[in-house]
């Protein structure tokens, strides 16, 4: 079945970023599909909020570390929508070690976090590029992380994983011009789950703390990350190899 409305993948689009970009392709005239590893629930939440938004969608259980069923996810969106016009590397993981914490720090851990977070954003973008190809306004966009673009408290293997998130970004961008455009947003603190799990009781005041020394006096939220997206997907088509900042300013007054 074709589609005569633009198509975006979003991995890791159960929560968070991947779940507010989904929306926000929906709400501005996309179909979408769905990828989730874990998250079931979480996942039909989001395609019926999509849905709602005026999309039809797609919900892909994929671990994005698994070329087979990265392959299989592409080819259902071609059998659903017959094309695909962006690509959301969002699916991401980390580990609760920290960076002093060098003998804590398990191999298979630091495997697992680069497997999805680097190697699932390679496998993904491959299976991705003959339709992103096909299409009038091929884009990607890769959720990098201000800890992947200078010294941060976060996990080494999470780190490093987003530095290469961040050359990734810029090597495919030459690699896929002019045909695919490839940028990335890297958020700095974000509000949400995913900090309140890695900062637990200490969130609330350490939250604080960073947006008083944050020029627009507050931290990041989901929905700033997916604002950007939608730009560098739906305007900026002279922006490539772009890895855009997102947190109020803090990183360049401190």
């Amino acid at each position: 079945m074709n589609s005569d409305k633009p198509v975006a993948l979003v991995t890791g689009a159960a929560t968070g970023i991947g779940r507010s970009a989904a929306l926000a392709l929906a709400r501005n005239g996309y179909n979408v599909v769905i990828n989730f590893s874990r998250s079931e629930g979480a996942a039909k939440t989001t395609a019926r909020d999509a849905d709602a938004a005026g999309a039809r969608t797609l919900v892909y259980r994929c671990d994005v570390s698994d070329d087979a069923c990265v392959r299989a996810m592409l080819e259902a969106t071609e059998k659903k929508f017959g094309r695909l016009d962006a690509l959301i590397n969002n699916a991401g993981t980390t580990i609760d070690v920290e960076p002093k914490n060098l003998e804590g720090l398990r191999i298979e851990d630091w495997n697992r976090v680069f497997a999805v977070n680097v190697l699932g954003l390679f496998l993904v973008t491959r299976a991705a590029v003959p339709l992103l190809r096909k299409s009038p306004n091929g884009c990607i966009v890769n959720t990098c992380s201000i800890a992947g673009l200078r010294p941060s408290a976060q996990p080494l293997a999470y780190a490093a994983s987003k530095a290469a998130v961040a050359n990734l970004t810029k090597t495919l961008a030459n690699a896929l011009g002019p045909e695919i455009r490839v940028n990335a947003v890297a958020p700095g603190w974000m509000e949400g789950d995913w900090m309140k799990r890695t900062l637990a009781e200490n969130y609330q005041g350490l939250m604080a703390r960073r947006a008083r020394y944050t020029p627009l006096k507050r931290c990041c939220t989901a929905d700033d990350v997916a604002e950007t997206m939608l730009s560098l997907i739906l305007s900026n088509r002279f922006v490539t190899g772009e890895i855009i900042i997102l947190d109020g300013g803090f990183s360049s007054t401190t």
